[in-house]
């Protein structure tokens, strides 16, 4: 039962990020997880992907939540949504198909160094030009293809791009992540989709698994998160702006110093 409080602590945490900052969560969860895994002696073959698998089915819940009550705040632009979903969808099955070609050292050192960007024009509060709108179809769909594909393979949840982009398109902050939270749910089904296929019929996964979605975890720190994440999007909407900007921005440097640290030591 000692784990059963874990998952519950981690997905509480988890939920209050996720909810405040339109984020999924990912790394955090997946370290945690990682450690207990390894704590409870599963496969070592197999421990990595039950972490990812585990945290990206995690999200479809945590968005959902989330995005419920930033919508109660009239801050999810669906239209956005609507117009971002397809790329997001053909992103994470390209970066499941591609993940084991494409260089993890050199797409984290890339996608850190392109967070750190984001974040020092955030805390600078660097302004866009009062005329740049949201892009049209094919902008929203290769802006939701990179998204996706980039939260597949780096097991980053999509707020870490998508509140960044809105911003720079003049979406004022809650509403990017009111609308971020949303996105992370299509994120989260092509992301888990992928985890499950790619499990299906491994030897030594820890019973009761589906592919590399462990079961008793996903269903506890859901349960967690599914509680938090409301608290955290009501946080977003009564923190001054300025403040939850400056907060945003340092999350984004500590996500992206924690990534450097991961690859680097690869």
């Amino acid at each position: 039962m000692e784990w059963y409080a874990v998952y519950l602590a981690l997905g509480a945490v988890a939920g209050l990020v996720a909810g405040m900052f339109g984020v999924g969560g990912g790394l955090l969860l997946v370290p945690v997880l990682l450690f207990v895994f390894d704590a409870r002696h599963f496969s070592a073959e197999h421990t990595m992907h039950l972490a990812l698998g585990t945290s990206m089915a995690t999200i479809l819940f945590t968005s959902l939540s989330s995005a419920r009550k930033h919508h109660q705040h009239g801050a999810v632009n669906w239209r956005v949504v609507r117009g971002i979903t397809p790329g997001v969808l053909l992103g994470t099955a390209l970066g499941t198909l591609s993940a084991a070609s494409v260089p993890a050292r050199g797409l984290g050192i890339f996608f850190a160094l392109f967070v750190c960007f984001a974040a020092a024009q955030i805390l600078l509060d660097v302004r866009p030009k009062p005329s740049r709108l949201l892009p049209g179809f094919a902008g929203m769909s290769a802006a939701g293809a990179f998204t996706g594909w980039i939260s597949s393979l780096v097991s980053i949840g999509g707020g870490t791009v998508v509140v960044p982009f809105l911003i720079w398109c003049n979406v004022p902050l809650r509403n990017a992540i009111g609308t971020s939270a949303a996105i992370g749910f299509p994120v989260a089904v092509g992301g888990t989709a992928g985890y499950i296929v790619a499990g299906l019929g491994m030897p030594a996964l820890p019973a009761p698994s589906l592919g590399f979605v462990y079961l008793p975890a996903l269903l506890w720190v859901a349960l967690a998160t599914v509680l938090t994440a409301p608290l955290g999007a009501m946080a977003a909407h009564r923190i001054k702006a300025g403040l939850l900007r400056k907060l945003f921005a340092v999350l984004l440097i500590a996500l992206a110093a924690k990534l450097l640290w991961k690859v680097l030591a690869m």
